[in-house]
């Protein structure tokens, strides 16, 4: 489970010196010349989105404009810039060009391997509508702005935009990095305006479940320092003097690495529970990141601030999401339902997901995400965000509640955008279901966490050999198989991604095991 990161004006600015040192002007200058580009998408997706043979080119900037510690905590972050290597499926449109900007090049091995899942298309003929650029800068600044300290590299970039009236880009998340990108390249952005991103930030999620009717866990939002955390644990254990546990997350924590968790056991009643709380509160919060310490994340809740809200318990808990998408014509929608896969000692680190969710709540969480794309549509968010739920097993039926608002591309984008592009298949908000063209079913089992020390020094070709070896592939015939991505984590991380794709969830799983046995038995020998 992640959030969206409004990255804030001065972390931006001090992120990105112009080429002669001096700090760029403020990002306030942007807005009007955004909201001017802004306007073409509209026209644009009813002239060019349609039709699989019109002329665009999109730039494909796949930066994590995250906040910068919190991402530390996040294996191989570097080569996350490679999940949005599912946009290179847009190649099988045969008059679309793909520009790829990335912080280092990418190996030409991991290129030919998504050029060679293209269907129907020559890879020849992919490869020269393909224009791959690189900062080749390995420092953590976000790849955003890396691109706007190179001015050389922006003319680059525009150059390859053979007609800006059929151009845009896309991005993992946007903040005012990505809209001052869209300004200088004169594109407009398929993204969220960074000037709505509190909708997506802990607290804002809250607020707009609120709004949208949407039941979500009794809590706190807008906490500016642990004081206030203390004051709300406090107040929600008098509320429900049952309440076993509460979550702390961080405005902008993501992927889970931003919540810690408190226990109540033996706390007092009365008057005395106030100071217990205080003073178990820097020993007895539990964190999701491994390496967290009190005295680090008192810090950063006082520097971002976020919420307290009840831990939702059960002896059944699953974690799905939805993911929704409001076009550029304002039109809110249902793409797909997932059963998020979460790990780590808490359970509440994201590992990978499922496709479709269970089909015993995926109607009712859809209906709930729906109210919440209404919302946001209404207040002018636009492009791709997630709906994250809990959902408990209470008697006979499940309890659903939503929890945050990923309003960005997420870890159950690329998997999806993956099958969509292999299968040209459709998913279907009132069955919950995928199909493809024929009326054959799809599911998968999909993971971003695909990893073990000893696939350390397994390099890119290594892993192709392997796959190609032992029938690690997707089959066009069939409409199954397997996919990587995060390939180049693997050789210093031991680390990579995949999607199985099955007839049945049965048979994805049965994929994924099998791709995980013969990656072990390949790397062990």
């Amino acid at each position: 489970m992640s959030s969206h990161i409004a990255t804030s004006h001065v972390d931006a600015r001090l992120a990105m010196p112009d080429p002669a040192g001096a700090w760029i002007e403020s990002f306030d200058d942007d807005r009007e010349k955004f909201a001017v580009l802004q306007q073409r998408l509209s026209p644009l997706f009813r002239r060019v989105f349609p039709d699989r043979h019109a002329n665009q080119t999109v730039v494909v900037v796949p930066s994590l404009s995250l906040d910068r510690e919190e991402l530390t905590k996040l294996t191989g972050a570097s080569h996350y810039e490679e999940r949005l290597l599912c946009m290179l499926m847009l190649l099988r449109l045969p008059r679309t060009h793909v520009v790829y900007v990335t912080s280092e090049p990418l190996a030409p091995a991991i290129v030919e391997y998504y050029l060679q899942l293209l269907p129907g298309i020559p890879v020849s003929h992919a490869r020269r509508r393909l224009t791959l650029l690189s900062c080749h800068d390995a420092s953590t600044d976000t790849l955003t702005a890396k691109i706007l300290a190179r001015p050389r590299l922006l003319e680059r970039i525009r150059a390859a935009i053979a007609d800006p009236w059929s151009a845009h880009m896309t991005c993992f998340n946007a903040t005012p990095l990505e809209r001052r990108l869209a300004v200088q390249l004169g594109i407009p952005l398929y993204a969220c305006d960074p000037d709505l991103g509190d909708r997506g930030t802990k607290s804002g999620s809250r607020e707009v479940f609120r709004r949208a009717g949407v039941p979500h866990p009794d809590g706190f939002e807008r906490l500016r320092d642990l004081d206030d955390v203390a004051n709300a644990l406090v107040e929600l254990k008098r509320r429900q003097p049952t309440l076993k546990r509460a979550v702390v997350k961080l405005e902008e924590g993501f992927s889970g690495e931003g919540n810690a968790v408190f226990a109540y056991d033996g706390a007092p009643d009365g008057a005395a529970l106030s100071q217990w709380v205080r003073a178990e509160l820097p020993t007895r919060l539990r964190y999701v990141a491994p390496d967290e310490s009190w005295e680090h994340y008192r810090a950063k809740f006082a520097l971002m601030g976020g919420i307290v809200e009840c831990f939702v318990e059960g002896a059944v808990v699953r974690s799905p999401s939805v993911q929704c998408r409001v076009d550029p014509l304002g039109l809110p929608s249902v793409i797909s339902t997932h059963d998020q896969l979460l790990g780590g000692a808490s359970g509440q680190v994201y590992q990978g997901c499922v496709f479709p969710a269970a089909a015993t709540y995926s109607v009712a969480i859809q209906d709930a995400a729906m109210r919440v794309a209404d919302t946001l549509a209404q207040d002018g968010v636009l492009g791709r965000f997630g709906v994250d739920f809990v959902s408990v097993l209470r008697g006979s039926s499940w309890e659903s509640q939503a929890i945050e608002i990923n309003l960005r591309k997420g870890g159950t984008t690329h998997p999806f955008l993956m099958l969509q592009f292999l299968t040209d298949g459709t998913y279907d908000p009132e069955t919950c279901t995928f199909r493809t063209p024929t009326g054959r079913a799809c599911c998968y089992y999909a993971s971003d966490n695909l990893g073990d020390p000893s696939y350390r020094g397994l390099t890119p070709d290594d892993l192709i050999d392997i796959a190609v070896n032992n029938d690690l592939h997707f089959d066009a015939a069939s409409q199954q198989g397997v996919t990587f991505h995060l390939i180049g984590a693997l050789s210093q991380y031991g680390k990579l991604g995949t999607v199985c794709i099955g007839a049945t969830h049965a048979d994805a799983e049965r994929y994924f095991h099998r791709t995980v046995a013969v990656l072990d038995h390949e790397a062990r020998r």
